[in-house]
């Protein structure tokens, strides 16, 4: 892609949404393909619920009606019955607690897998307006780590919070079937308990907002940094590099150490509280005991009902800065989701199998942002086969109108025309089938050189050994042990600024554009390379159209056509000698490139 406004990526700061609202909906979108399994996870914890339940009745029949009570035993009413009935249900319990776990697992990682292939799709064809104002760094997160917490949110909360307010439900009614005044005695605390709940979550929340957006900016960094460290090592930078990192890292540190201090709240509070309502049942209790109104047997009951209610809450507790984390994770994603609505539609639009490639551009306007006009007024017509060359100071323009015919951004005003068609309506797949761009500043993907060239495509291996050829690479490639195989790093760290330009030049060639585009093509280019490369671009340009951006302008001496920039405008365009026959803009910036280069 062609960006000439990459210094305009920063960071987004966060902004807490009031409503999670859009997070839910998305959980339930993202639930819908696995809502079987999930239902069958549901009653796996039913079951263990009601193991859970049926264990403290169980123990107080056996110590109210044999042990205190001394009853008969016949057959299952017995305490080995008993003993035996309780065992079975805890291994019941234990068995659906197992296979539970193992249907969220699968889910969890099903929905992490299908949840990633959807973001980076997303990312892929996001356009080039909105990655121009993102970081990289926020748009990693939203790969890696918020959608690794939404699998969190399946795999370790959600089914968690079912069970566990199934299990608070069950234990409300069987304490209320066994005695309504001591639920009520048992119940005193809860009230504090919500109140705590009630006081905290908001800062919780906000404070999540804020280490999302610090990870965020630490992985856009050291991404940078990785990828300009040798900038860095030349200028001695590191120093102030890592200076800027501490400073990051501090931020973050702060905001986790804030999160510390909320988790540290919750589950001591939820402790104490189990103990303190314990407390208040015994000392209810005793009187009623001594009276003979109350069983031992109930009391043992509602105690270890109330430490399997308050475990629960105290779980919650646990999961709750989770459940926070994974909902701000999730309102991240849906953000990036919603953005599907313009995302670049590659398959629609007027479908055209071969470009003839006559481009015109008529009164078209163009700005980056508002009304900060990069192009203006600006039309031209190249036909079909030329070969265009378009010169001008830095920032006049020139790769601007390269990215606009290439389709990355649209005009405010005016219109673009290939082949008489306006570029907007052409498929976006088929326009840039037909384009090829050889950029000064190359980027080669980790693979190989064949795959460098192809990019995927079902291009033939003598379509690139012709394309190596035509691009005077086939010397050097030849020369490495496995060829057209030979592994390439991140980025080509280990060619050399000319053998990535060769490459990229022959990556161009292999895909047979009707337009081909060379964006300070030779800048990195040895004086010899250059002039077979010029040959080369010779034999490419004949039966295609051919746009050149150059400061060498040597590199353009046999253009059909000079389109001169200045300021977004058109200062002059037309062949090139009745352009120097005109002594214009044109006549002047070539006598300042012969003077330098005397010079030089």
């Amino acid at each position: 892609m062609i960006s000439t406004r990459n210094s305009m990526k920063t960071a987004i700061s966060p902004r807490p949404k009031k409503s999670g609202s859009g997070a839910v909906k998305l959980l339930l979108r993202l639930s819908a393909p696995y809502t079987f399994q999930l239902i069958l996870a549901c009653v796996c914890v039913v079951i263990v619920n009601a193991a859970f339940l049926v264990q403290p009745l169980l123990l107080q029949r056996v110590i109210d009606h044999f042990l205190i009570g001394g009853a008969a035993e016949h057959g299952l009413d017995s305490i080995l019955g008993l003993a035996l009935l309780y065992l079975l249900v805890t291994a019941a319990g234990s068995g659906f607690a197992y296979l539970q776990a193992l249907i969220v697992g699968k889910v969890g990682q099903s929905l992490i897998h299908d949840l990633r292939v959807r973001v980076f799709g997303i990312i892929e064809r996001l356009p080039l307006s909105f990655l121009d104002r993102t970081s990289s760094g926020r748009l990693i997160t939203r790969a890696t780590n918020d959608t690794a917490e939404v699998s969190d949110l399946y795999t370790d909360v959600i089914i968690s919070l079912v069970k566990d307010v199934l299990l608070l439900i069950g234990i409300i009614y069987a304490m209320l079937m066994l005695s309504p005044q001591l639920t009520l005695v048992s119940f005193t605390v809860i009230p504090v308990i919500v109140f705590l709940v009630w006081f905290i979550k908001n800062k919780i929340k906000k404070n999540f907002f804020h280490m999302k957006h610090y990870i965020g900016q630490i992985n856009g960094f050291i991404a940078e940094s990785v990828a300009g460290m040798r900038v860095i090592q030349i200028f001695r930078a590191e120093k102030e590099k890592e200076e800027q990192f501490l400073k990051l890292n501090g931020d973050y540190f702060r905001t986790t150490l804030i999160q510390v201090r909320l988790n540290s709240i919750l589950k001591p509070a939820s402790d104490m509280f189990q103990s303190l309502a314990i407390a208040i049942l015994v000392w209810f209790s005793i009187g009623q005991i001594s009276g003979g109104m109350l069983q031992i047997g109930v009391l043992y009951a509602f105690t270890t009902y109330i430490r399997q209610f308050f475990a629960p809450i105290s779980d919650l507790a646990d999961k709750y800065t989770s459940i926070q984390s994974a909902l701000v994770s999730t309102e991240r994603i849906d953000e990036l989701i919603r953005e599907e609505e313009r995302l670049e539609q590659p398959e629609s639009g007027i479908a055209v199998e071969r470009l003839d490639g006559t481009i015109e551009f008529r009164h078209v306007w163009f700005a980056y942002k508002d009304t900060d006009w990069v192009l203006k007024d600006v039309s031209f017509v190249i036909r079909k086969g030329q070969t265009a060359a378009f010169i001008g100071e830095t920032g006049a323009g020139k790769t601007t109108i390269i990215s606009l015919i290439n389709g990355f951004y649209q005009v405010q005003k005016g219109e673009i025309l290939i082949d008489g068609v306006n570029v907007n309506d052409i498929r976006l797949d088929d326009l840039r089938r037909n384009i090829s761009v050889v950029l000064q500043d190359v980027f080669l993907f980790s693979g190989t050189i064949r795959e460098n060239i192809t990019l995927g495509d079902e291009i033939t291996e003598g379509t690139v050994q012709e394309a190596l050829r035509a691009s005077c690479a086939i010397e050097f490639v030849q020369d490495y042990p496995a060829g057209i195989n030979e592994p390439v790093t991140e980025r080509g760290a280990t060619l050399s600024a000319g053998q990535r330009q060769l490459i990229s030049f022959a990556r161009a060639i292999a895909h047979d554009p009707a337009i081909f585009v060379l964006d300070e093509a030779t800048a990195n280019i040895d004086t010899r390379t250059e002039k077979l490369i010029q040959q080369a671009i010779d034999n490419v340009a004949r039966g295609r159209t051919t746009l050149i951006i150059a400061h060498r302008l040597s590199t353009i001496a046999g253009a059909d056509l000079i389109i001169a920039m200045k300021n977004g405008r058109v200062a002059e365009s037309g062949p090139p000698r009745r352009l120097l026959e005109r002594e214009g803009y044109y006549a002047r910036l070539l006598r300042e490139s012969r003077a330098h280069v005397a010079g030089s």
